[in-house]
């Protein structure tokens, strides 16, 4: 089953209120831990795609130069609102990852977190990373996907239909392979949590 970004943008703005609930539960995983360890390396001018309702924020530094994209207005506006909670200075734009409304070579830093398992051609995505980050620049990736232990991952293939239908995410994907055919170049990578999380640092 694959969901077009329309679809996927409309589920997320009737999800958007119960997301932080549900997102509680990898921040138990250690994922905020993750989050934090991530965000330390973004420096510069920073674009967050795909920025949910802002769970990265407090991560970054007050005098963070921060843009933040997402395709669902609902889950935006929240975003909105913990960056005044946190009295963090941002810019926001409504945008598809797959064609973010930016010129070429425009940030010194993307970011994006837990998002390669919704979008509807994560390789598309990457590339627009990519194209839009700086020679030199960072693309850091906070991601999960397919276990390398064969059981588990067996068990993550049978069941992602029915993931996918519920919360338009599919979780058996792999994010170094999907960062690989987008032309990332691999800076550095960690695998946790039985090889299902994974900590990327690409290169344009």
């Amino acid at each position: 089953m694959k969901l077009t970004g329309q679809e996927i943008a409309r589920k997320y703005d009737r999800f958007a209120r119960w997301y932080d609930v549900v997102e509680g539960i990898p921040d138990l995983l250690g994922v905020r831990r993750l989050r934090k360890k991530l965000l330390a390396r973004a420096s510069g001018e920073i674009l967050e795609v795909a920025a949910g309702t802002g769970k990265n924020f407090r991560y970054y530094p007050e005098s963070s130069d921060l843009t933040a994209t997402d395709f669902s207005a609902a889950m935006l506006g929240g975003a909105r609102a913990r960056a005044d909670r946190l009295g963090l200075k941002a810019n926001f734009a409504l945008a598809d990852a797959e064609a973010l409304p930016f010129p070429d070579r425009s940030f010194d830093t993307v970011v994006s977190t837990l998002t390669t398992c919704t979008f509807p051609d994560p390789v598309a995505a990457l590339a627009e990373m990519a194209r839009v980050c700086r020679a030199g620049g960072r693309i850091l990736l906070l991601d999960h996907g397919r276990s390398d232990r064969p059981r588990l991952a067996r068990w993550q293939d049978r069941r992602d239909e029915r993931h996918a239908e519920a919360l338009g995410c599919h979780w058996n994907r792999e994010p170094l392979k999907l960062a690989a055919a987008a032309g990332l170049k691999l800076a550095r990578m960690e695998r946790i949590f039985f090889g299902i999380f994974y900590l990327i640092e690409g290169r344009p």
